[in-house]
């Protein structure tokens, strides 16, 4: 433990704590704006400059560990001045549009700017002309923004795995950009926004379909259905004042109804189908040898753009299943409008995500158009929605609790459980046992898996047979588990595992791409929480949901019949990583 002094108040904490932290644990705030927790120090903005007792030159608080002894000062007119003409400095080459910007009121150099009272230009405002890139369809980057705070690089390098972004040239001209210079949409990216999520400004923004969607709501021809993904009821309301994790699934419906939809369901059912189609397909893997094993998720379309990109030796690997808002957004415009007597070519279906990757995901394949239109006409992100609620004028805080549409919006705990790292394949385990031994697990819950490490694992008995699964969240721990995988096949050992899932995302999709901004993992935890707590008061088996069986007995027969193959699932190629 090392014992420091600051502002006047004793310290004690582990050796290595950096002052940044240190000082949070007395409630003094140091201001920061090119560090996030989620990532190591860059110390590249100079806005957390303290002064040392005894020292010459002032330190970054984020980088520096506090040393035994040391008194540190981190609020005096100097350090004042000094980080006022760091931010006037910042703001000489970033542009004034924060009225247009989708950053606005939710900015950290904003914010800043707000706090330290800038009200003039004193520098020469340089601005550099770079071009927009929109290549990808999903996240813009708007070079003029950047503040070279280098969170996108190390997020999308060192926790993503993927290498998509990187920094160009030097000093002065020094930008941000896919290595090579090419277009975002060539590059390895996979579209999973977390570069979006950690960026402290506008420089990176999911692109914004909420127009599409209003325009939708405006046709009378139309017929507006929605779905909503399990993590954006725990995540929806902090932009609206609510604890971390508070489970607003009630309001949700009520809103949707509010903004014009017509039909309002949730993906936690499509959820349930995608256990029932999935386990089954592991059953059958697993006592039929009827394909190669471990069987691997396909929920999360980073993922598999990630695996097509650079695993494409896994493919036989992977579960044929669609992603479950896509099998729900075909069931919606053939069984759902089969049952209501709706053409569905006027069906316009919209789906609410944690996720910027599913704006890619449905256009993806072929088997994205199975109902013989587009499934998913629209994705909006968790953010788009909040910003749609506030356009509408909707106190949603004071809005009434309602129910989904029940044909395609009763759901089960393990369909909502989905939207949390581990969640499927705690979901498709309580399916597989009963597929296997006929009977229900009596201990439905499988907190080996839960949580925030990296990679999770363990073992299931099952009739006396040993069921052995991984779990790995953020891209750049999936390796890890392929690779022993890659090892058992080539030395002819047992496979490590038998079954196993993946998420693109920190924390799964309670910590996606299009969630609130600020994420760490103290509210990627609160988020996990609260669909676990949905899980306790539930029925908690996909198989036992009412309306799943409804669904099997009057449209698709049984899980991987020729209609649900045809319907709920697609295939998977090798991509190339760079796109000419």
């Amino acid at each position: 433990m090392v014992k420091a002094v600051i502002d006047g108040f004793k310290v004690e904490v582990p050796e290595g704590t950096t002052i940044l932290d240190a000082a949070k644990t007395v409630q003094v705030k140091i201001p920061t704006l090119c560090k996030h927790p989620d990532l190591p120090p860059s110390a590249s903005c100079g806005i957390c400059i303290v002064r040392v007792k005894g020292a010459n030159k002032m330190l970054r608080a984020c980088c520096t560990p506090i040393e035994d002894g040391m008194e540190i000062i981190t609020n005096d007119p100097e350090i004042v001045q000094v980080r006022r003409t760091v931010l006037e400095l910042i703001l000489s080459n970033h542009p004034n549009e924060c009225l247009t910007c989708g950053r606005n009121n939710n900015c950290e150099l904003q914010q800043l700017a707000a706090e330290f009272g800038i009200r003039e230009e004193r520098y020469q405002k340089i601005l550099r002309d770079i071009p927009d890139d929109i290549s990808t369809g999903t996240i813009e980057l708007h070079p003029q923004k950047c503040i070279l705070c280098g969170r996108c690089v190390e997020v999308c390098q060192e926790i993503q795995d993927v290498w998509a972004l990187s920094f160009l040239e030097r000093g002065f001209n020094t930008r941000i950009s896919p290595a090579g210079d090419i277009l975002l949409g060539e590059s390895p990216c996979v579209k999973c926004g977390q570069c979006s999520a950690h960026c402290p400004t506008g420089a990176i923004f999911e692109k914004d379909d909420t127009e599409k969607v209003w325009s939708a709501l405006r046709d009378p021809d139309k017929y507006c259905v929605v779905q909503i993904a399990p993590a954006v009821r725990v995540a929806i309301g902090e932009a609206f004042g609510y604890p971390y994790g508070t489970n607003l699934t009630g309001k949700l419906y009520s809103l949707l109804r509010r903004l014009g939809f017509k039909g309002v369901f949730d993906t936690s059912f499509g959820a349930d189908v995608t256990v029932m189609e999935e386990a089954t397909e592991f059953v059958k893997r697993f006592k039929e040898n009827a394909g190669p094993l471990p069987l691997i998720t396909t929920c999360c379309p980073s993922w598999v753009d990630f695996m097509e990109k650079f695993h494409a030796d896994m493919i036989e690997h992977f579960s044929s299943a669609k992603s479950p808002h896509e099998m729900l957004g075909v069931l919606a415009k053939t069984y759902y409008a089969q049952k209501m007597g709706l053409d569905p070519s006027k069906i316009f279906m919209v789906s609410i995500m944690p996720c910027t990757s599913k704006k890619y995901e449905i256009t993806r394949t072929e088997e994205m158009f199975a109902s013989g239109y587009q499934d998913i006409d629209v994705v909006l992100t968790t953010r788009e929605l909040s910003r749609m609620i506030k356009q509408a004028g909707i106190d949603f805080n004071n809005l009434p609790e309602e129910e989904p549409d029940h044909i395609l919006g009763d759901y089960s705990g393990a369909g909502v459980i989905f939207g949390a790292t581990g969640g499927v394949m705690e979901a498709a385990l309580r399916t597989a046992y009963y597929l296997i031994t006929g009977k229900n697990l009596k201990k439905v819950e499988f907190r080996e898996i839960r949580g925030l490490k990296g990679v999770k694992e363990c073992t299931v008995q099952i009739n006396g047979t040993e069921v052995r699964v991984a779990v790995a969240h953020g891209l750049a721990n999936v390796e890890t588990v392929l690779n022993r995988v890659r090892e058992a096949k080539a030395n002819g050992e047992e496979l490590p595992y038998h079954f196993i899932e993946v998420m693109a995302c920190p924390g799964g999709c309670v910590g996606g791409g299009g969630q609130p901004y600020g994420v760490t993992d103290e509210l990627r935890v609160a988020r996990a929480k609260g669909l676990y707590q949905d899980d306790e008061h539930r029925i908690r088996y996909s198989h036992e949901n009412p309306y799943v069986k409804q669904l099997y007995e009057e449209f698709l027969g049984h899980p991987l019949s020729e209609k649900s193959h045809k319907l709920l699932h697609t295939h998977y190629e090798a991509r190339p990583v760079y796109v000419r």
